[in-house]
């Protein structure tokens, strides 16, 4: 495991890096500052439900990674709804807090686009890495509850500021 929690925290320097070349944007915004910590967060945590689930049906013998495998496919539409129904709660969120606080730049339309917009997106990102890694670490013969939890989630942080800066300079 040091040699791959070596290599993400690699990755993890990368996402700072990138998150830094937008630091005048995000002072600029203050919703979208907010957005940040929350949308990476969320990503990860939907990307960790889904490898807990199905760590849980590789140790019980209940997967067979193919698309007609009921298992698989309900997980990661479960996955996806949930992303779709949280984003756009998690950018009404922010842009309230925005408002409460300092003021908000952006309205709050803009706000729940870009979170929900970013979260569809992420939400795909996180199923792909997350059904990706289970099952590597499977034919492995891994235990993916060690291994794959941390790759999604350092994955995720940092496609959680890839996607949404992206999707930032998309919209806005």
């Amino acid at each position: 495991m040091l040699p791959l929690l070596l290599v993400l925290s690699l990755v993890e320097l990368g996402s700072g890096l990138v998150l830094g070349s937008f630091e005048d944007e995000l002072l600029r915004r203050p919703s979208l500052l907010v957005l940040v910590p929350v949308t990476i967060g969320t990503a990860g945590n939907l990307g960790s439900i889904l490898a807990a689930r199905l760590s849980t049906a590789v140790h019980l013998g209940t997967i067979t990674f193919s698309l007609e495998d009921d298992t698989l496919v309900g997980n990661a539409v479960a996955t996806a709804g949930l992303a779709v129904s949280v984003f756009p709660v998690v950018g009404l969120g922010a842009w309230g807090l925005t408002e409460l606080t300092v003021g908000a730049t952006l309205a709050p339309t803009r706000v729940v686009l870009v979170a929900a917009c970013s979260g569809a997106v992420l939400a795909v990102l996180a199923i792909a890495v997350t059904l990706l890694t289970t099952y590597v670490a499977y034919r492995l013969g891994l235990d993916p509850d060690d291994v794959v939890i941390p790759v999604v989630t350092n994955t995720c942080d940092v496609l959680g500021v890839l996607v949404l800066f992206g999707v930032v300079l998309v919209l806005l």
